[in-house]
């Protein structure tokens, strides 16, 4: 690989302006492409093989033109001290402005007046209007969302205190200025990396290139593969804190080359083919990852992987052709001053330790403690993970200052906690012989279900071959004993079945959110056996090595365990919530965590093998096992630091953005990187390395003869070019050769 990736860079770099010119065409068509598709819906949400998601089916197809994936809104109204929604005036009130929701938009399907559809409290004080609408949220044009925010106007002037709530209010998440300043964050990092604008700016510079490619391909098929509309968002996230890491490498890797006396184009090619080896193996295992995704089942989850993962392989593509090319261009300027004067110097007894050096030495020095302060500090934040709680987010978890969030206490109040998330009981009579008699025996075993607080009539479908039974819990959507009120449906359903012929089905958003959940609690397990189990083999093919993948993989998985219990803390506890922008505490977002490990896992990867493989390097030419670990520290910590740093600016970034699932994934992710980069591999990992010495690298010859040679250290590479003699220096006098 390593071979074939350096005639990969020496092209890129002979051809630059070709080759640049080649990626500014394909971001031009695909920003042209984004621009002329039309605005991205939100993603149709379904779960396959969930009795939720069967029995929404079934609705679509028994109760055609029932708009059951519209949008909904919920205008509720409370009388003033001492009065009641049904008085006279206020009466008169409310149905004036049903009349106005009717008449406000072509894009209604229906609106229920409050004293017609008994939606008004036993006390009299609360009362809503429901509304329908033909399309989903997203859909939705701002003239139907502002006559819908409007409505109540006049009520509220007159003292009734009118909130609204459903998704129809729901808009494109939005992110904040902060994301601005973890790119700004990232620019100054690598200022202070490199002491060069050029060479700071150029890893910017390309990654945007590859973000924006990636990201306006997104929104041009956005409605065509039905992606969603925070797809582009999370890709932006990952390929932006990828794409500018890749190139840190192969730049770090190309001024090295430099300051050892190369050629500009020999060492484009050498740092394609060392670092760019570096760079595949790490991107491969970021996009299999995220691919990986689609094992759990769930096609909103899959499109997002796949979307990542698709960025991440042009980011890839990018520091392969597009840095070399760039490196091309800019010349001699990507070597600031401060760095010239590092070469120089490099190489003399009296040039002082870098701070990796120092720091590798100490490691080495007491590796027992270092060991046993990262294990125990991260175990003693993965403590809150025992209490993680998943589900997804509703109008209950917005911030109180919102009015779907007051519109769903008021709702509460006056109706119940569980009237915010009502329970849809699908009877399907076609196999009955009498399907009334059935619907009945369904509706009475319901209401003998504890916590069961009310039970509406059955509604059949024009056929009369299927009904539908709507069901409100005693307890809030989101807890345990809703939970139990759907298990308890679903078993009486079973026997229903049995003896009647007709089959109960449970659907809602409640128990879509339950089915959710449940599925990627069973999915988290096996998804993170395959991503660990996959580390392992591929980081034994990279590092020749048994023990070193496994100290790898169990590294990884402390650092997500640990970065879960931060989440739980913040998101689900409270803890430090202002600081972060929590404004409402609740449930961790079901996907967060599934998601979060498949991020990480190929991020986590990254720093082994950036750090690790300059280690083998140094072992395989005849260092001792630690003075490996120091050398591999003299030359990839700084880098690391700093490609960790910027990720990191770059994920918690997004914490700014208004939509939860982007504000936990950002903060997720970024937490997750500093318990990586900095604890798990600055630290546990050369602590692990010194206590087992040449241990470490051992390899069964059997197994050795067996694994594929990916050359990723580019030792082939280096014994194919020493074979032509040593590299000429700038002033074309011959240079020996550096040693590693």
């Amino acid at each position: 690989m390593a071979a074939f990736l350096y005639k990969v860079g020496r092209f890129a770099f002979r051809r630059r302006w070709y080759v640049a010119l080649v990626w500014v065409a394909l971001l031009g068509l695909a920003g042209f492409g984004a621009a002329s598709a039309s605005t991205a819906t939100s993603s149709s949400f379904s779960i396959p093989g969930t009795e939720a998601q069967k029995a929404f089916d079934l609705l679509e197809k028994r109760f055609p033109g029932g708009s059951a994936d519209g949008a909904t809104a919920r205008v509720v109204f409370k009388a003033p001290e001492g009065e009641k929604v049904n008085d006279a005036g206020n009466k008169a009130e409310i149905q004036e402005i049903v009349g106005e929701l009717e008449s406000g938009s072509d894009q209604i399907a229906s609106v229920a007046d409050p004293f017609a559809a008994n939606a008004v409290s036993q006390d009299g004080s609360t009362a809503y209007i429901s509304v329908s609408y033909e399309v989903s949220s997203m859909e939705l044009t701002d003239g139907t969302r502002e006559a819908l925010e409007e409505a109540g106007e006049a009520a509220r002037g007159d003292g009734m205190t009118v909130e609204i709530g459903g998704d129809a209010l729901q808009v494109m998440p939005e992110t904040g200025v902060t994301e601005v300043i973890g790119v700004a964050v990232a620019a100054v990092v690598l200022v202070i990396t490199f002491g060069s604008l050029i060479a700071a700016g150029l890893p910017l510079l390309t990654a945007l290139i590859g973000v924006g490619i990636g990201a306006s391909l997104i929104t041009a098929l956005a409605n065509v593969l039905d992606l969603g509309s925070t797809t582009a968002i999370l890709a932006t996230m990952i390929g932006l804190a990828v794409g500018i890491d890749y190139a840190l490498f192969i730049v770090s890797r190309y001024r090295a080359e430099l300051a050892e006396g190369r050629e500009r184009e020999e060492a484009a090619g050498r740092a394609v083919g060392t670092a760019g080896s570096a760079v595949v193996f790490a991107g491969l295992t970021v996009v299999i990852a995220l691919a990986g995704l689609a094992v759990v089942n769930i096609p909103m989850l899959s499109k997002m992987g796949f979307a990542a993962a698709g960025t991440v392989a042009v980011a890839v593509l990018i520091a392969l052709t597009l840095v070399p090319a760039l490196l091309g261009i800019v010349g001699k300027r990507i070597m600031g001053r401060k760095a010239r004067k590092a070469a120089e110097v490099k190489d003399k007894p009296e040039a002082k330790p870098n701070m990796g050096t120092r720091w590798a030495r100490f490691v080495l020095r007491r590796p027992v403690w270092v060991l046993l302060v990262g294990v125990l500090g991260l175990g003693a934040v993965a403590v809150p993970a025992a209490s993680l709680e998943m589900g997804l987010p509703d109008d209950g978890s917005q911030p109180k200052s919102t009015t779907q969030r007051q519109a769903y206490d008021l709702l509460s109040d006056g109706f119940g906690p569980g009237f915010n998330g009502p329970l849809l009981v699908v009877v399907d009579t076609k196999g009955s012989s009498d399907g009334k008699a059935a619907v009945d025996r369904v509706s009475q075993e319901i209401e003998g279900i504890g916590h069961v607080a009310a039970v509406t009539p059955a509604t059949f479908n024009e056929a009369g071959d299927a009904a539908t039974i709507t069901v409100v819990s005693k307890d809030r959507p989101s807890s345990t004993d809703t939970e139990d009120v759907v298990h308890a449906i679903r078993d009486a359903g079973t026997d229903i079945k049995d003896e009647t012929g007709a089959e109960v089905l449970v659907t809602g958003a409640t128990a879509m959110n339950i089915d959710f959940s449940e599925k990627m609690n069973n999915a988290l397990l096996p998804y993170l056996a395959l991503v660990v189990g996959l580390a392992f083999l591929l980081l034994m093919v990279v590092f020749r090595s048994l023990l070193v993948p496994l100290k790898a993989a169990l590294g990884f998985l402390l650092s997500v365990v640990a970065a879960l219990g931060a989440v739980v803390a913040v998101f689900q506890w409270g803890w430090l919530a202002s600081l972060f922008g929590v404004e409402q505490t609740g449930p961790i977002m079901s996907m967060m965590p599934i998601f979060m490990v498949g991020v990480v896992f190929g991020l986590a990867m990254d720093y082994e093998v950036f750090l690790v493989t300059r280690m083998r390097e140094a072992y395989v030419h005849g260092e001792t096992p630690g003075q490996a670990v120091v050398t591999g520290f003299r030359h990839g910590a700084r880098v690391v630091t700093a490609a960790a740093v910027i990720m990191m600016a770059v994920f918690a970034g997004f914490i700014g953005s208004s939509e939860s699932m982007i504000k936990m994934i950002g903060f997720s992710l970024a937490i997750a990187v500093f318990f990586d980069a900095f604890v798990v591999r600055m630290a546990i990992v050369p602590a692990v390395l010194a206590l087992l010495g040449r241990r470490a690298w051992w390899l069964p010859r059997w197994l050795d003869r067996i694994l594929p040679n990916v050359d990723v250290e580019g030792e082939g590479l280096r014994k194919e070019l020493a074979s032509d003699g040593p590299p000429e220096g700038p002033s074309g006098r011959e240079r020996e050769p550096a040693r590693v």
